[in-house]
């Protein structure tokens, strides 16, 4: 009894793919209409919608000759170590990727080219719908020194000229930075020989105010003594001449010799003649007030070519999107002939 049972349960699955793909045959036109909407709503969205274009431009680090500019005014002699090309390029780099960079493009340059109603939108979404629009590639391993710059746009001439107006904001961004930072080194370091300069004539003007207080000393004890004129003593060595003009003996020189030199001090109008480092610290001091930072003719970066106006929209992709409605509408119209069919056939049960 059990046997037949086993030979009928092939033969009923097979009889329910059968009626399975009547069911489906049955509907076919069905499905085809359905997949022929679905493909008609794609195609529309494909050839209706406004083209997308987008600018591309890559950038190198600068050339030898390119920050040749920077480093005129820089040698190691005046204390100002040259610029590398690593480093001109590592302020380009970062503020190619800033935020501040982005937020001043979008304020100063996307915003304004919106529609008044888009403008009044969520500042928030429309920052991210630019951040789409405008999007930056980092280096890879294979060329770790290169950035993509991609921009975004229906209109491509705009897109173009958005690239290069980006990198031309970013450049003069970063070159007015190096001025600053270079202006403030030379500043800071001026300003150091300055300190130099006036601790050297403080000291000097200490010394000689104390050399002032011993002449009058030895005045005093000369006066006393009725020295007027220094004594003539004959095999002096060099000791006992040093006492006499600097040392105990000071006195020795007579009073009229000290009055002099006391006169001499006191109406002394600069001490600069008798400062021995005072002229190399002050023609260091002019070096650094007269150098002048000509970074106009530099470059932060090398362009890998110019940026043309795109021809070809990247969005939307036609094909794809056909492709994509009519899979998407048979698979459609496939589920809706399946529930007609499972409805029939529970309302024939």
């Amino acid at each position: 009894m059990d046997e037949p049972l086993v030979r009928r349960a092939p033969q009923s699955d097979e009889i329910d793919l059968i009626e399975l793909f009547r069911a489906l045959w049955s509907q076919k036109w069905l499905i085809v209409l359905v997949t022929v909407l679905v493909t008609a709503c794609a195609a529309a969205y494909a050839f209706l919608a406004k083209p997308v274009y987008q600018a591309r431009v890559a950038v190198f680090p600068p050339s030898l000759s390119d920050i040749a500019p920077f480093n005129f005014v820089r040698n190691a002699e005046i204390g100002l170590e040259p610029l590398t090309i690593e480093g001109v390029y590592a302020v380009f780099t970062r503020n190619l990727q800033s935020d501040e960079a982005r937020r001043s493009f979008f304020y100063e340059v996307y915003l304004p080219s919106l529609p008044e109603d888009e403008r009044n939108d969520s500042q928030d979404d429309l920052y991210e719908r630019f951040s789409e629009d405008l999007s930056i590639k980092t280096p890879g391993k294979d060329q770790p020194d290169r950035y993509e710059l991609f921009v975004e746009r229906k209109d491509p001439a705009q897109a173009a000229d958005w690239a290069r107006l980006y990198l031309e904001r970013v450049a003069r961004e970063s070159l007015q930075q190096m001025r600053e930072n270079a202006r403030s080194e030379i500043l800071v370091r001026g300003r150091t020989v300055q300190q130099q300069i006036d601790t050297l004539r403080e000291a000097a003007r200490n010394r000689r105010d104390d050399r002032i207080v011993r002449l009058k000393e030895a005045l005093a004890v000369a006066d006393a003594l009725k020295l007027e004129n220094p004594p003539v003593v004959t095999g002096q060595d060099a000791g006992q001449l040093s006492s006499i003009m600097d040392g105990s003996l000071m006195y020795m020189r007579g009073a009229k010799a000290l009055r002099a030199e006391i006169q001499s001090l006191e109406t002394r109008e600069s001490d600069d003649p008798f400062i021995g480092e005072l002229r190399n610290l002050q023609e260091k001091y002019n070096l650094y007030a007269g150098l002048k930072i000509d970074a106009e003719r530099g470059a932060v970066f090398r362009q890998d070519g110019s940026i043309v106006t795109p021809d070809e929209p990247i969005k939307p992709k036609k094909l794809l999107i056909l492709a994509l409605g009519v899979v998407l509408g048979g698979m459609l119209g496939l589920f809706i002939a399946l529930v007609r069919a499972m409805l029939k056939k529970r309302s024939a049960d």
